[in-house]
This record gives structure tokens, sequence and C-alpha cells, in this order.
């Protein structure tokens, strides 16, 4: 279908199928996509919310991919028609039959059925990749953090979790930039929003401060009024500025070294605008036993702001 075509079909009123609501997450490899991805299916409920990854439509095992002369980031590397099947499916309320990587063994395992429900989160290397993918979504985020805190962070997980060698994964990284830059990268421009997760130079802060976060806000879906949320805090500031390709955004500047009851006054004031009658989820900015992060937990409730509020 023409991606001009889903969008309009996704307009049509129809009380019979129940349409979800698509959020896109997209990054580079150990961009933290599953971890602000996980936060939402936890606040949203798994009886009400469908998390599948694009990254199980890969062609080939790892095994077989050692000997191709492209990596997993290459769209040839990946069903795309395959992918874009699959989200005009869930995007009209009906069940696919999902391909399924096993990132531990690296092996191609059993497909599962994947029913959507009210929400579907769906994250990856290149759920951006085409226009008729991104006319699946309602809202679009790309995880944008500087090469260097992602390349640690890559090593962190693939040493501790799949087996690698530190030397391996940086001949790995150094293989696969080529491909970052053209296909990865490339979906930036395509995103409502941006989020980049990143230490602020020349501040000195303790080890164990989390990161602070950049989310530019896009004119392209309508977001919080933030203008009014980050009034008397010194947590958090926004400010109009110029994205990398001219076009105007609002830049929020989320700050990681700030009190912890500022922070948690502005989580509020997003939660209380989402205009549900309940308590807002204690887990959001989790990023393991006892380490939380509250940039990371505002831009989770950005989200929730698009997947909840009584407003959409």
């Amino acid at each position: 279908m023409p991606h001009k075509l889903m969008s309009m079909e996704r307009a049509k009123p129809d009380t019979k199928t129940i349409r979800p609501f698509m959020l896109a997450i997209a990054g580079d490899s150990a961009a933290g996509k599953t971890t602000l991805a996980g936060g939402l299916v936890e606040a949203l409920g798994e009886d009400r919310s469908t998390s599948i990854c694009t990254d199980d439509y890969h062609r080939y095992d790892r095994a077989e991919r050692k000997e191709l002369p492209f990596t997993a980031l290459n769209p040839a590397c990946n069903y795309i028609s395959i992918i874009e099947q699959h989200l005009q499916l869930m995007a009209t309320g009906q069940p696919i039959l999902k391909p399924v990587y096993n990132h531990d063994t690296g092996a191609l395992d059993r497909p599962r059925l994947v029913e959507p429900k009210e929400f579907v989160i769906v994250e990856g290397l290149l759920p951006l990749h085409t226009k008729l993918m991104r006319s699946c979504f309602d809202v679009t985020v790309y995880l944008d953090p500087p090469e260097e805190v992602r390349t640690e962070w890559k090593i962190s997980r693939d040493t501790k979790t799949r087996g690698y060698a530190r030397e391996q994964v940086l001949a790995e990284l150094e293989r696969r930039e080529p491909e970052s830059e053209e296909f990865i990268r490339a979906q930036r421009a395509d995103a409502d929003i941006v989020v980049q997760f990143a230490p602020i130079e020349g501040r000195d802060d303790p080890p164990d401060t989390p990161l602070s976060a950049t989310v530019l806000l896009r004119p392209t879906v309508p977001h919080p009024p933030m203008v009014r949320i980050v009034e008397d805090t010194t947590a958090i500031h926004l400010k109009m500025m110029r994205d990398d390709d001219e076009r105007p955004v609002d830049a929020l500047h989320v700050h990681g070294y700030a009190p912890d009851a500022d922070s948690r006054q502005v989580e509020q004031r997003i939660w209380e605008h989402i205009g549900l009658d309940l308590p807002m989820p204690s887990h959001l900015g989790a990023l393991g036993p006892g380490k939380r992060s509250a940039p990371l937990a505002v831009t989770q409730l950005i989200l929730l702001h698009h997947l909840l509020s009584t407003q959409r």
C-alpha cells in the first residue's frame, strides 16, 4: 500500500476494528531503545500494550552474517518489505506472525503470533527507514546519544550479556560505521522527537550523576505544553533553536544533576497534565536495581503524554 494511502486508511473512522496508537523508537545499537520502550510498556501494562522489535526481521543469523559484505544495519540484511507489511497490519488492528531473532544466541527462532493492543511500541534499528513504515506511526522518536557514550554502552552490554571481548565490540563498531551513517542516523531527520542523553560539557559532576538529556520537540505533532510545565524550576529549561538541518525546534534540556525533589516536581506536572486520575507510575526512569535517571523519566513521561493524553 502506498504511504499516503496508508495514512488515509488509518484516519478513517472504524467502529469494528480497534486501531492502536503506534509509537516508533529508532536508533543505533545500544542507543537505549529497549530501556526507553521497556519503561513505557511497564507503565501502560502488558494488557494494554504490545512491543515489537524490527531487529527480529534479520534475513540471516549471526553465523551467516560473518560471511556477508554488509552488516545487520544494512536494509539488505533485513526483510524490509515484511516489516512494512506487518506494520500496516498492526496499524489497522490486525495480528501478525512475527519472526524472532535471538540476540543471545544469534539464531533465528520460531515466529510467534502478536496481537495488537491499545498501544503498539516498535523499536529497532530501522523502523523509520521507508515512507510506508513512517506512515504507520502516530509519533516517532530517534535516540541520538554521542558516539562516545553509545560506544561505552555497547561495550558494557555486549561484554556483560553477549559474551564478546572489548576488542571484538570495537572492531564491530568500526565495521558498522559506514552503514550506521548511511542508514541508521539518516532516520533522525524524520523523527518527531529526537532524544540525546549525554554529560554536560564543562561540568565536573560525581561519577554516579545521571546523564542529562536534550529532547528536541519538532512541530510535526502536538506536544505537551512544556512552557507552562517548566515554569519556576531549575531542573529543566526550554528554548527555541535551529536543528542541524536549520528547522526550528523546541529544545528541552533536562539536567541530570538537578536536585531530585525539583525533578520529581516537573515529572508530576507532566503526569497531571495527561489528565488521568491515577498515581504516576513509580518505576519511570529506572536504569536497574537502585539506579534512576530523572531525565529518562521525563522523556518517558513526554511519550506517555502522547500515548495517554485525553486531549489526543
